[in-house]
Protein backbone atom coordinates (compact mmCIF):
# COMPACT_ATOMS: atom_id res chain seq x y z
CA UNK A 1 0.00 0.00 0.00
CA UNK A 2 2.71 2.51 0.70
CA UNK A 3 4.57 1.46 -2.37
CA UNK A 4 1.69 2.67 -4.17
CA UNK A 5 1.39 5.20 -2.89
CA UNK A 6 4.83 6.34 -3.42
CA UNK A 7 4.73 5.35 -6.90
CA UNK A 8 1.76 7.32 -7.56
CA UNK A 9 3.36 10.10 -6.07
CA UNK A 10 6.42 9.77 -8.09
CA UNK A 11 4.59 9.59 -11.48
CA UNK A 12 2.36 13.12 -9.96
CA UNK A 13 6.10 14.26 -9.57
CA UNK A 14 7.44 13.45 -13.07
CA UNK A 15 4.15 14.75 -15.28
CA UNK A 16 4.46 17.87 -12.81
CA UNK A 17 7.99 18.11 -13.79
CA UNK A 18 7.20 17.38 -17.79
CA UNK A 19 4.35 20.53 -17.99
CA UNK A 20 6.75 22.50 -16.10
CA UNK A 21 9.84 21.71 -19.15
CA UNK A 22 6.92 21.91 -21.95
CA UNK A 23 6.25 25.07 -20.41
CA UNK A 24 9.75 26.53 -20.30
CA UNK A 25 9.87 25.23 -23.61
CA UNK A 26 6.88 27.08 -24.97
CA UNK A 27 8.18 30.28 -23.29
CA UNK A 28 11.47 29.73 -25.38
CA UNK A 29 9.78 29.15 -28.52
CA UNK A 30 7.32 32.26 -28.51
CA UNK A 31 10.67 34.31 -27.35
CA UNK A 32 12.47 32.78 -30.49
CA UNK A 33 9.48 33.82 -32.45
CA UNK A 34 9.24 37.34 -31.42
CA UNK A 35 13.24 37.58 -31.77
CA UNK A 36 12.75 36.23 -35.70
CA UNK A 37 9.56 38.89 -36.02
CA UNK A 38 11.86 41.77 -35.26
CA UNK A 39 14.77 40.72 -37.19
CA UNK A 40 12.35 40.59 -40.07
CA UNK A 41 11.15 44.17 -39.18
CA UNK A 42 15.18 45.18 -38.96
CA UNK A 43 16.60 43.37 -42.40
CA UNK A 44 13.47 43.48 -44.32
CA UNK A 45 13.53 39.65 -45.16
CA UNK A 46 11.60 36.72 -43.21
CA UNK A 47 13.98 35.26 -40.95
CA UNK A 48 13.31 31.57 -41.12
CA UNK A 49 13.81 31.60 -44.92
CA UNK A 50 17.20 33.15 -44.21
CA UNK A 51 20.29 32.00 -43.13
CA UNK A 52 22.42 33.79 -40.64
CA UNK A 53 26.80 33.07 -39.65
CA UNK A 54 28.35 34.96 -37.05
CA UNK A 55 31.90 33.73 -37.08
CA UNK A 56 34.73 34.48 -35.11
CA UNK A 57 38.06 35.20 -36.80
CA UNK A 58 41.63 36.31 -35.48
CA UNK A 59 41.19 39.85 -36.24
CA UNK A 60 37.42 40.13 -35.44
CA UNK A 61 34.98 38.21 -37.20
CA UNK A 62 32.10 37.93 -39.82
CA UNK A 63 28.34 38.40 -39.71
CA UNK A 64 26.84 36.54 -43.04
CA UNK A 65 22.73 36.87 -43.81
CA UNK A 66 21.66 35.11 -47.18
CA UNK A 67 18.07 33.45 -48.22
CA UNK A 68 17.82 30.06 -48.48
CA UNK A 69 16.84 30.15 -51.89
CA UNK A 70 17.06 32.98 -54.46
CA UNK A 71 14.99 35.54 -53.90
CA UNK A 72 16.12 39.12 -55.89
CA UNK A 73 14.26 41.15 -53.78
CA UNK A 74 14.96 39.37 -50.24
CA UNK A 75 18.69 39.51 -51.81
CA UNK A 76 18.42 43.58 -52.26
CA UNK A 77 17.81 43.86 -48.80
CA UNK A 78 19.51 41.92 -47.17
CA UNK A 79 22.49 43.56 -49.12
CA UNK A 80 21.01 47.00 -48.26
CA UNK A 81 20.74 46.06 -44.42
CA UNK A 82 24.39 45.04 -43.92
CA UNK A 83 25.31 48.36 -45.90
CA UNK A 84 23.30 49.71 -43.03
CA UNK A 85 24.58 48.25 -40.03
CA UNK A 86 28.32 48.64 -41.61
CA UNK A 87 27.58 52.09 -41.54
CA UNK A 88 26.01 52.44 -37.89
CA UNK A 89 28.49 49.93 -36.46
CA UNK A 90 31.28 52.09 -37.53
CA UNK A 91 29.53 55.09 -36.10
CA UNK A 92 29.28 52.99 -32.80
CA UNK A 93 25.64 52.85 -33.03
CA UNK A 94 24.64 49.39 -31.84
CA UNK A 95 20.45 50.31 -31.69
CA UNK A 96 19.15 48.06 -34.34
CA UNK A 97 20.97 44.51 -32.32
CA UNK A 98 19.16 46.29 -29.08
CA UNK A 99 16.05 46.24 -30.97
CA UNK A 100 16.18 42.41 -32.61
CA UNK A 101 16.53 41.07 -29.37
CA UNK A 102 14.60 43.32 -27.06
CA UNK A 103 17.95 43.87 -24.48
CA UNK A 104 19.70 47.59 -23.91
CA UNK A 105 23.34 46.34 -24.64
CA UNK A 106 24.18 42.80 -26.65
CA UNK A 107 27.35 41.69 -25.30
CA UNK A 108 30.50 43.25 -26.47
CA UNK A 109 28.92 46.51 -27.98
CA UNK A 110 29.91 48.61 -24.96
CA UNK A 111 33.65 48.18 -25.74
CA UNK A 112 33.32 47.97 -29.75
CA UNK A 113 31.41 51.68 -29.39
CA UNK A 114 34.07 52.58 -27.07
CA UNK A 115 36.85 51.37 -29.15
CA UNK A 116 34.67 51.95 -32.58
CA UNK A 117 38.38 54.13 -34.08
CA UNK A 118 40.09 51.03 -34.03
CA UNK A 119 37.67 48.93 -35.55
CA UNK A 120 36.18 48.63 -39.40
CA UNK A 121 33.31 47.11 -41.22
CA UNK A 122 33.48 46.29 -44.36
CA UNK A 123 30.20 45.27 -46.54
CA UNK A 124 30.24 43.05 -49.11
CA UNK A 125 28.04 41.23 -51.38
CA UNK A 126 27.52 37.13 -51.50
CA UNK A 127 25.27 35.19 -53.49
CA UNK A 128 21.86 35.29 -52.18
CA UNK A 129 23.19 38.20 -49.58
CA UNK A 130 25.83 40.21 -48.13
CA UNK A 131 28.41 39.80 -45.14
CA UNK A 132 29.80 42.44 -43.13
CA UNK A 133 33.78 42.01 -42.16
CA UNK A 134 34.36 43.40 -38.81
CA UNK A 135 38.66 44.02 -38.54
CA UNK A 136 40.94 45.10 -35.38
CA UNK A 137 44.54 45.01 -34.18
CA UNK A 138 43.30 45.65 -30.85
CA UNK A 139 43.22 42.63 -28.61
CA UNK A 140 40.68 43.92 -26.28
CA UNK A 141 38.29 44.77 -29.38
CA UNK A 142 38.72 41.19 -30.96
CA UNK A 143 37.56 39.86 -27.93
CA UNK A 144 34.26 41.84 -27.31
CA UNK A 145 33.45 41.08 -31.06
CA UNK A 146 34.21 37.63 -30.38
CA UNK A 147 31.51 38.19 -27.46
CA UNK A 148 28.77 40.22 -30.07
CA UNK A 149 29.30 37.51 -32.20
CA UNK A 150 29.13 34.28 -30.02
CA UNK A 151 25.59 36.04 -28.65
CA UNK A 152 24.20 36.44 -31.77
CA UNK A 153 25.01 32.36 -32.62
CA UNK A 154 23.16 31.57 -28.98
CA UNK A 155 20.07 34.07 -29.05
CA UNK A 156 19.43 33.29 -33.09
CA UNK A 157 20.26 29.59 -32.33
CA UNK A 158 22.80 29.03 -35.41
CA UNK A 159 25.48 26.77 -33.51
CA UNK A 160 28.98 26.97 -34.23
CA UNK A 161 28.53 26.56 -38.25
Amino acid sequence: MIAERLRIALLVAVAISCTRADEGEARSDSSFAALQQRGETAMGVNQYTSEHVFESLPTGGRIVLQRKDPDSLGEAAIRAHMRTIASAFSNGNFALPGFVHATSEVPGTAVMKALKAEITYKPGDLPRGAEVVISTKNPRAVSAIHDFLAFQRMDHRTGMH
